[in-house]
């Protein structure tokens, strides 16, 4: 919840700006609606929702004003105006900038500092335990990434990755990315520096059928590697497998399993699933059927170093350990798309930017794949950014409380002449912060994913 601090000389401001008119005067100080959820257990018609701030919202589609919420507030916070459910908080934090006095803060944040700061007391005297999840600063992950700084997309990695859990994508197709697999086939050495002796070549072929960019061709009984033109810099991306563990989770047979923080298979146990769970779950899509017959699953890494090993000119893959502490950039819209496709609902959105359970959090980096402002970082270089949407705000449940139009990053809500709001869609990223925020459920709201790497 937010609360006052001592600050706080009764202004009136963080109530003005109140969009569900939570905040009240009490001698003096301001109070509001304690977010403890009783309303939202009391609702006979489960017309009360906890939203992505950890807030609570009204679905006024579903409200009937019967009065249970109020009666039921522990607080006294609610109250029931022609037919409208006020007083819940929305958990907005507008309250706080509000503030002139910097009197209103986030409860939590007060919690968890007192929390650190009584074990740091502890510490001086006895050892505090070290499984504590608001004591948690970070979480780690173990798995081969790329430096996208080195990394020339030769797609040497990927010829020679086993399991098939790299992708490279090059926009240059049939031009030669230097990546010396023909070099590595060839059986009388006639291939050196990317150019093929005529003299050694015996036109065995086997430098053609195995180049990963389609760069070698045949003209006259004699082999060709097709060069970029004028040191043309290759351009694509590279994504595989992050080794997050999601896809063991989702297997429903069994047939994957971690050990030792690495992914193994067993296609004796694979079996075809209907749903094939395990497939919609990778956050960068490398897992995928085997194109071998009774051999499972593919895609996933092992771990075994072979790409590592492969990549010795660039020496861009390697083992790491990832590491993330749970902060964001300042682009930060909060706009909850992260909160929403988290598969372990370890985010929970705060005013201008985010809140981590790292003790949920599984670096799966689907958050940071998804966001569109790249406020969350990551290693891959998967991206999915907004194709297109639809919002809609349906005047008959809108409250008129104004929260879409100050939260929207773009500033593409505004309000007419009859005091209906309405979207520009010419504005409007479909990012979904309006529809996160609205305290009235009045907001309906679609939006498409693209793969923009």
């Amino acid at each position: 919840m937010f609360l006052s601090t001592n600050k706080c000389e009764g202004s009136g401001e963080c109530i003005k700006e109140c969009p569900t008119e939570a905040i009240r005067l009490i001698d003096g100080k301001a109070f509001s609606c304690i977010t403890c959820g009783a309303c939202a257990e009391a609702c006979p018609n489960r017309a009360i929702f906890k939203n992505k701030y950890g807030g609570y919202v009204v679905d006024r589609a579903r409200c009937n004003a019967c009065g249970v919420c109020e009666f039921t507030c522990p607080v006294n916070s609610i109250k029931i105006e022609n037919g409208v459910v006020k007083g819940i908080c929305a958990r907005c934090g507008i309250c706080v900038p509000a503030c002139s006095f910097d009197a209103r803060v986030d409860a939590f944040d007060v919690i968890v500092d007192r929390q650190l700061q009584f074990l740091e007391s502890l510490n001086l005297a006895i050892q505090a335990p070290k499984k504590i999840s608001f004591e948690q600063e970070e979480v780690q992950r173990n798995n081969v990434i790329t430096d996208i700084d080195k990394c020339t997309l030769c797609r040497r990695c990927e010829y020679y990755c086993p399991t098939e859990s790299i992708i490279v994508d090059v926009d240059q197709s049939g031009v030669c990315t230097k990546c010396r697999v023909c070099e590595d086939l060839c059986p009388s050495d006639a291939i050196k520096d990317n150019t093929i002796d005529p003299e050694k070549c015996t036109l065995c072929l086997n430098c053609l059928k195995n180049c990963p960019n389609n760069a070698i061709y045949m003209e006259d009984f004699q082999l060709h590697i097709k060069k970029p033109v004028d040191d043309e810099i290759i351009t694509g991306s590279l994504v595989s497998c992050l080794n997050c563990g999601l896809c063991v989770e989702a297997c429903e047979n069994g047939a994957l399993k971690m050990v030792d923080g690495k992914v193994r298979g067993d296609p004796s146990i694979c079996r075809e699933c209907e749903n094939m769970t395990c497939l919609d779950v990778c956050p960068v899509g490398t897992l995928k059927k085997s194109h071998i017959p009774g051999m499972g699953l593919e895609g996933y890494c092992v771990s075994c170093g072979r790409c590592v090993k492969a990549c010795d000119i660039s020496e861009a893959r390697s083992f790491k350990k990832v590491t993330w502490d749970g902060n964001v950039s300042d682009d930060c819209i909060s706009c909850g798309i992260c909160a929403e496709i988290c598969p372990k609902e370890a985010i929970t959105l705060k005013r201008g930017t985010i809140e981590v359970d790292l003790a949920k959090c599984i670096l799966c980096e689907k958050c940071g794949i998804h966001c569109p402002k790249d406020a969350i970082p990551k290693t891959t270089m998967r991206k999915k950014s907004i194709k297109d949407g639809f919002t809609f705000i349906n005047d008959k449940l809108c409250m008129k409380c104004h929260l879409c139009e100050k939260i929207c990053p773009e500033e593409a809500i505004s309000e007419k002449e009859d005091g209906d709001m309405v979207v520009d869609d010419n504005k409007c990223i479909y990012c979904g912060a309006c529809s996160n925020a609205c305290p009235a459920r009045a907001i309906i709201f679609e939006r498409e994913f693209e793969e923009s790497v």
